[in-house]
């Protein structure tokens, strides 16, 4: 799988949160409020979404994921929920700041450590929502 820069997976991880599928399409609008950015920032991240195959957006619809992107989504907001997860449960870490640091961490951590950390968290029993 092409890896993206932590911004666009933010995009990819959001259109997922709010519903969007490779069937289902989510609005610009509703991408912008989510993030909290312009929708001309959103045009330009879905164009270059739309560049390396993990979008589909008519002139002015709707977003759709393509069956790549949906799978790259969902494995980023994996990575968030098994991070969240960890830092709350085991380390005690109040929410928020869970939250914020599982999003920094997801991009940054190798699949191949994070599997690791993914058997590790499996062995702790701890319960992953999402």
């Amino acid at each position: 799988m092409v890896k993206i820069s932590k911004s666009h997976e933010d995009y990819l991880e959001a259109i997922v949160m709010l519903g969007g599928t490779n069937e289902v399409s989510v609005r610009s609008v509703d991408i912008a409020k989510k993030l909290d950015v312009s929708k001309a920032s959103v045009n330009k991240a879905v164009s270059l979404l739309k560049e390396k195959g993990l979008a589909e957006q008519p002139y002015y619809g709707d977003v759709t994921l393509t069956d790549e992107g949906y799978e790259y989504a969902n494995a980023v907001l994996d990575r968030h929920h098994l991070l969240f997860a960890f830092l709350t449960q085991a380390l005690g870490i109040d929410e928020e700041t869970a939250n914020n640091e599982a999003c920094m961490m997801e991009h940054a951590i190798s699949d191949s450590s994070f599997e690791k950390w993914r058997a590790y968290i499996k062995k702790l029993n701890i319960t992953v929502e999402g």
